[in-house]
């Protein structure tokens, strides 16, 4: 079973995960980026499947035969470490494609897909996304551009790695989940993901311990307020601060 989620959100704006599914893809998903037409071609492309709470979409080193584009919930992606514990790869939400990586290098799964809650898919044959990728510019493009943004903040945790502390990554964290995910309504902006400390410590590359404390010196500076299953980012502009500048993301 998955250990306890930490709710991320501004204090004057909560938007829940399923209020997020209502409200479309994420920003910066494959379906966001897609227009109304290229959106429906991937989409008819495919056939719909439901999962329950920790149920396998993908499992390591199975074939590539096909991807999921999500269509409302979220998924982990991860593997297992040395030691047997999870290491979180990336959170997958709403537009997003899993499994693409795989079928355009025509090499088998390297990593595990989970449900976090409720998700439903479209699941698209490996040959009908190619074909997609290769006859529609917009589709290969938004492909591309995807890419970019994964590399763009793989690139940016290993800068913050060499040239920051614990606290100042948790910082920068937290503003690139609000950055990229971060949904604006009527009454702000926030954003909802079902992360675990735990989580965060694997992605930064720190312990636990470390992003603990981290946490209780963001709390301690006002920056943070902290509940049960739940963290709220209460001041954007401090917390910018005590990671040093807005990341670039």
């Amino acid at each position: 079973m998955l250990s306890p989620i930490v709710l991320l959100s501004l204090r004057w704006a909560f938007v829940t995960a399923e209020r997020r599914a209502m409200d479309g893809p994420v920003p910066g998903s494959l379906l966001a980026m897609l227009s109304a037409a290229e959106a429906a071609l991937v989409l008819a492309g495919g056939v719909r499947r439901q999962f329950g709470v920790d149920d396998v979409l993908v499992r390591e080193g199975d074939p590539p035969d096909f991807v999921h584009v999500v269509i409302t919930g979220w998924v982990r992606v991860s593997t297992l470490g040395t030691d047997g514990d999870e290491v979180l790869f990336a959170l997958r939400g709403p537009g997003d494609v899993v499994g693409e990586s795989a079928v355009l290098l025509g090499k088998a799964r390297g990593a595990n897909v989970r449900a976090v809650g409720r998700v439903v898919v479209v699941q698209v044959p490996g040959a009908v996304f190619l074909d997609l990728a290769a006859t529609r510019p917009g589709v290969g493009l938004a492909l591309a551009r995807g890419m970019a943004v994964r590399l763009r903040e793989a690139d940016a945790v290993r800068v913050d790695m060499a040239t920051l502390d614990v606290t100042r990554r948790v910082a920068g964290y937290l503003l690139r989940l609000l950055r990229v995910y971060g949904v604006r309504s009527a009454d702000g902006l926030g954003v909802d993901l079902p992360l675990t400390q735990q989580d965060v410590a694997n992605h930064l590359g720190a312990s636990l311990r470390q992003v603990s404390r981290s946490l209780a010196v963001l709390r301690e500076r006002g920056a943070v307020v902290t509940a049960r299953r739940r963290l709220t980012v209460a001041e954007p502009g401090l917390l910018t601060a005590l990671a040093g500048g807005a990341p670039s993301i």
